[in-house]
Order: structure tokens, then sequence, then C-alpha cells
């Protein structure tokens, strides 16, 4: 996937839904709530239960979701999620040798930062976008708005404080896209096993952030 369609890509759609899983069947099930509820883009983080499993069952039942994984922390753990055809890549830090492995397999790869500096080093080492994390440590969308004037033309995802309520605000302040995890997925839901829910409440929230398109 080149650079310019993977951006289209986040900016058709908007929302990244993080999983984090403890068994694969729930995984499964998290994955097609949101899926019912119109997220295109979902990330299985490397250290769910049976994370690579799971991920090729996802890429062969949701044939219509890009399906990528998050949490990498070595060139190795790449590797392993590059070969079982993860679509894109999260990462919670800035490896530049990273970032060129994906770039030579044409899978954007999103490391995360969060000074000015920091961004900047992703980027040039050849970063898709830039993970923001976590924002909830630096401001909220109040941060991604300060980014804009000398730092505008990085596309940034920011995690780690995006919740049901402010995901339309990062938009606005200049978010190409947004990562949920735990609140897509309230734990009282996930116990209950009520899917349903999950999906009508996904469902307002890509209905929502689908008006700034």
């Amino acid at each position: 996937m080149n650079q310019e369609n993977w951006l289209k890509i986040l900016e058709q759609n908007r929302i990244i839904a993080v999983i984090r899983a403890s068994e694969i069947e729930i995984g499964m099930k998290m994955a097609k709530a949101v899926a019912a509820g119109g997220i295109r883009i979902i990330e299985i983080t490397w250290n769910s239960h049976k994370a690579s499993e799971l991920i090729t069952l996802l890429r062969s039942e949701l044939p219509t979701c890009i399906i990528g994984t998050g949490t990498l922390l070595t060139i190795e753990e790449l590797q392993k999620a590059l070969k079982i055809g993860c679509q894109f890549i999260f990462t919670p830090h800035t490896n530049p040798a990273m970032i060129q492995t994906a770039k030579i397999a044409a899978v954007p790869i999103i490391p995360g930062a969060l000074s000015p500096t920091e961004i900047l080093t992703a980027w040039q080492a050849g970063a898709s976008c830039v993970k923001i994390y976590p924002i909830s440590a630096v401001g909220g969308a109040t941060y991604i708005t300060s980014l804009q004037g000398p730092l505008g033309e990085i596309p940034l995802i920011p995690t780690g404080g995006v919740t049901l309520g402010n995901a339309k605000e990062f938009i606005k302040a200049g978010a190409i896209a947004v990562g949920l995890s735990g609140k897509l997925f309230p734990k009282d839901l996930i116990i209950a096993q009520n899917w349903e829910a999950i999906a009508r409440q996904t469902q307002a929230l890509v209905r929502e952030l689908s008006a700034n398109n």
C-alpha cells in the first residue's frame, strides 16, 4: 500500500479500533462488533492472546476491513507481523530501523512520539504517519492544534486519551485519524458480551466523524 492510498483511507475512515484481547474468541467478537458498526481499520495489539492467529482469521473473515497490529517493540516482532500479512503497523516508540524495514515491505508504519523533536524524527525517518501517544499527557486536542503551525504537513494520529466524547475534537484540531481502544469496548459490555451495544455506539461515532469528511 503506497503512502497516498494509506492517507486517503485514513481520511475516509478517521477511526482506528485498537483491540487488546485476553482471549482469541473475545477478540474476534470485538472486531466483528466494531466492523458491524462501520469501522474499517482494526488494530490487534501484538500482546493479545494468539495475536498472529487472530489477525490471520480476521483477514479472512473481515475482507472489507484493513487489519494491522500494534505494540510492536522489536524488529523481530515486526518481521513476524509482516510475515503473517499485517496491513499496517503501530509502535509505541520511534525506531528508525523498524521504520525502514516496514517501508521496504511497503507496509504503512506509524511510530509513537510525543514531543515536536520526536515527531519530526519519526517523520524524517520515513514514518507513514506519527502516533501521538499518550495524548492525554500533553493537553489533548489543544496539543494537536498547537502542532499544526510548525508540523502541519505531518499526519498525526492521537491515541491514549481519545474517547467517544472527544474524538471529533481531535479531527477538528487537525488529526488525520484517531485511535480508540478501551473506550470502544466498555468492560461491562464485554463482560455481558453485548456486541450489539458496542456496534451501536460505534455506528454513532462513525456517523459523527464522517460529518467532517
